[in-house]
């Protein structure tokens, strides 16, 4: 039974990406929960729990939901009992490098209840993900360079790695790709190839993934290159499945892609910047996401302090930057998109604010919703749909 429930979940994720979805427009939806991850300090104490309204864009603080060391980036289970975070630090329960913790959620209250944690493989891990079985965790590695796969127990609970991936190698940047920094890890719509952008090596690497096993084998192509020097950070599908796009931190750019699901390779159609005239000096990039419709793409810049907002070519899959929004903070981190497409928050790590918008159905713009949240330090937004 355990295998036809599987079986019939990745079918039904795979049928859920096979077509943009269609926008609701809140009445019905359920409330939702938001988790942020954090960095911890004299302000942070871990992850924080949020209470929003999809009808409205309301947006309220319930306070900590789990004291934890800097669970910058976040994960929830499919079965929505269990939450994961990546503690992106050196050292983790006295071992160097960093850790990935488990968590059980209060179905009631959304209270995060720590289940254990497991050591990620490599300093700094800063994203995961849950596969879509719900059997591992994956994890990226931004010092160490590398990649680890956790199983998940029946509880929720961690289990040690099967599976670790060292990346090896630099590119042309003598300050900071001397050797390779793993940035983000996803997966596609099968969930059967992994991709992980590495910041270090200008590439995006390509791995088989064994959801039943937890292990990472090199695809054939084994990567997809980006422009020397940019130091691709975040990767992003569009939900046709064909079509990816990749922000690179260094070079202030998303590189769209037409992607082969067969046989996992890339090939890339366009390069265009994600800055916008009057940008500051010293801007770099942070997250991509496509709008569950499939017509736009939003990145971050930090420095800038916007959104770029781009509208995709139905066919091409190619961008056009339609303009550029104010975060009304400082580094905007990581934001979400709900899942009902009507909003967007946005984490702005140095002013300490996640900030509700409005995204316009029409256009993609974005116009803001009500007053700023204080968190401290975010860096992840995560929602959790509520009574469903």
């Amino acid at each position: 039974m355990r295998r036809i429930a599987s079986i019939t979940l990745l079918i039904g994720l795979a049928l859920a990406h096979s077509a943009p979805a269609q926008v609701n427009d809140g009445s019905s939806a359920p409330k939702m929960r938001v988790y942020v991850g954090t960095y911890t300090g004299a302000r942070s104490k871990g992850i924080y729990l949020l209470d929003f309204d999809p009808a409205t864009g309301s947006l309220t603080s319930k306070g900590v939901a789990a004291e934890t060391p800097s669970p910058s980036f976040l994960a929830i289970h499919p079965n929505r009992r269990f939450l994961y975070a990546a503690n992106e630090v050196g050292t983790f329960g006295g071992k160097a490098g960093g850790g990935v913790s488990a968590f059980a959620i209060d179905p009631k209250t959304g209270a995060l209840t720590p289940l254990n944690n497991q050591t990620s493989g490599g300093a700094d891990p800063c994203a995961l993900i849950v596969d879509p079985s719900g059997r591992n965790v994956l994890v990226a590695n931004y010092s160490g360079g590398s990649l680890e796969v956790l199983p998940i127990a029946s509880d929720g609970s961690l289990g040690a790695p099967s599976a670790f991936v060292q990346h090896v190698g630099s590119s042309v940047d003598k300050g900071r790709q001397t050797s390779p920094h793993a940035h983000s890890i996803d997966l596609d719509v099968t969930g059967r190839l992994a991709i992980a952008s590495d910041l270090g090596l200008d590439k995006v690497m390509i791995y088989r993934f064994d959801p039943a096993r937890g292990t990472l084998t090199p695809n054939d192509p084994a990567f997809a290159p980006v422009k020397a020097g940019s130091g691709p950070r975040h990767f992003a599908l569009h939900p046709d499945g064909k079509h990816a796009y990749v922000i690179s931190e260094m070079a202030c750019t998303v590189t769209a892609f037409d992607f082969d699901p067969a046989s996992g390779a890339f090939a890339e159609l366009q390069s265009i910047s994600t800055r916008g005239p009057g940008g500051k000096p010293g801007n770099s990039t942070a997250e991509i996401m496509v709008h569950p419709s499939g017509k736009f793409v939003y990145g971050s810049n930090r420095g800038d302090d916007t959104l770029a907002i781009y509208s995709v070519a139905p066919a091409s899959g190619k961008l056009t930057l339609v303009g550029h929004q104010s975060t009304g903070g400082k580094t905007p981190r990581n934001f979400g998109i709900d899942p009902t497409g009507r909003f967007l928050l946005a984490a702005n790590q140095d002013s300490g604010t996640v900030v509700v918008f409005r995204i316009d159905p029409a256009t993609g713009l974005l116009k803001q919703v009500g007053r700023p949240v204080d968190v401290p330090s975010p860096v992840c937004v995560k929602f959790l749909p509520v009574g469903e």
